[in-house]
């Protein structure tokens, strides 16, 4: 069987996207990441909970404070892409849901009324949503470079507060010169899928 989206398609989002290093200094527009965000919206989370949030680091002294919270080897790829994201998951999201699950807004208080059932939900979901949104970049015709090697502490007290929790930081623009590794390996179908 074949998938139904077009190969070249298929090569910018999956086959040929890969983490990128080094970025050129052409801007990402705010108009760019609209687009971004007005497509990956649409992926799906649980209870259409919608827990991640975005902040787009972009003034050279937020830039600053951003890289001190990056682990040493990540710090230079984030000082030179033309716009870094943070991506957190709001731990209050469920505060939405009358409005993103209209057919039972009692969903806010029946499932979500305890903290920590919020806070494990929002991770998994925000997850979930964080890599539509990588994807999202790719189909813009940019490249992003999502990293967890950073003071997620750290990050937190400097741009969030206590009801958000750091995931990642993502580096986007278009790809600079040498900005991909050699392709790591794969594992193969039957290593992964199991019939039962």
């Amino acid at each position: 069987m074949s998938l139904v989206l077009d190969p070249a398609a298929q090569d910018l989002l999956f086959r040929e996207a890969r983490t990128a290093n080094t970025f050129t200094d052409e801007p990402v527009t705010d108009e760019q990441v609209q687009a971004i965000y007005d497509l990956v919206k649409y992926g799906p989370t649980a209870f259409n909970q919608s827990p991640l949030r975005i902040t787009l680091v972009r003034s050279p002294e937020a830039r600053e404070r951003l890289v001190a919270h990056m682990a040493e080897g990540n710090r230079p790829k984030t000082a030179a892409a033309p716009l870094v994201a943070i991506l957190s998951a709001d731990n209050e999201f469920h505060e939405e849901l009358p409005d993103l699950f209209p057919h039972f807004p009692a969903a806010k208080d029946a499932f979500f009324s305890e903290r920590p059932v919020r806070e494990g939900a929002a991770t998994l979901n925000a997850a979930l949503q964080a890599a539509y949104f990588i994807v999202g970049v790719r189909a813009a015709g940019l490249a992003a470079g999502p990293m967890t090697g950073l003071d997620f502490e750290g990050v937190r007290k400097e741009f969030l507060d206590d009801d958000h929790t750091p995931l990642m930081v993502v580096n986007i623009g278009r790809p600079g010169p040498d900005a991909w590794f050699p392709r790591s390996p794969r594992l193969a179908y039957d290593q992964v899928v199991t019939t039962v």
